[in-house]
């Protein structure tokens, strides 16, 4: 069963940048697609970019423009590129595949961006 290890998190003020990684302890190339997932309490986890093994790209229009996902395959990790970012963008940031088919999430990353 692969693992999911998230990084990268941490406290921004408003306008700043983080960059979020994922670690799988297998192989991601057998998930079509791949994602970023973010929870806030009290809401569903929510996709929010998803990136396909060709390339192709998909965001939640609130965060187009502002995040980039990217996939190394060789490296079974999965990125995160966030820019501008703003309070509502506080949240917990998962990965998984997607749909999910890793019955385990993993801890997450939490960001918290705040003045």
């Amino acid at each position: 069963q692969v693992q999911l290890v998230e990084s990268g998190g941490g406290l921004v003020q408003p306008g700043g940048s983080l960059r979020l990684s994922c670690v799988a302890s297998g192989s991601i190339a057998r998930f079509y697609r791949m994602g970023w997932y973010r929870h806030t309490p009290g809401k569903q986890r929510e996709l929010v970019a998803a990136v396909a093994n060709g390339g192709s790209t998909t965001y939640v229009d609130s965060v187009k423009g502002r995040f980039t996902v990217s996939r190394d395959n060789a490296k079974n990790t999965v990125y995160l590129q966030m820019n501008s970012l703003n309070p509502e963008d506080t949240a917990v940031y998962y990965c998984n595949s997607v749909p999910p088919e890793v019955r385990s999430w993993g801890q997450g990353t939490q960001v918290t961006v705040s003045s």
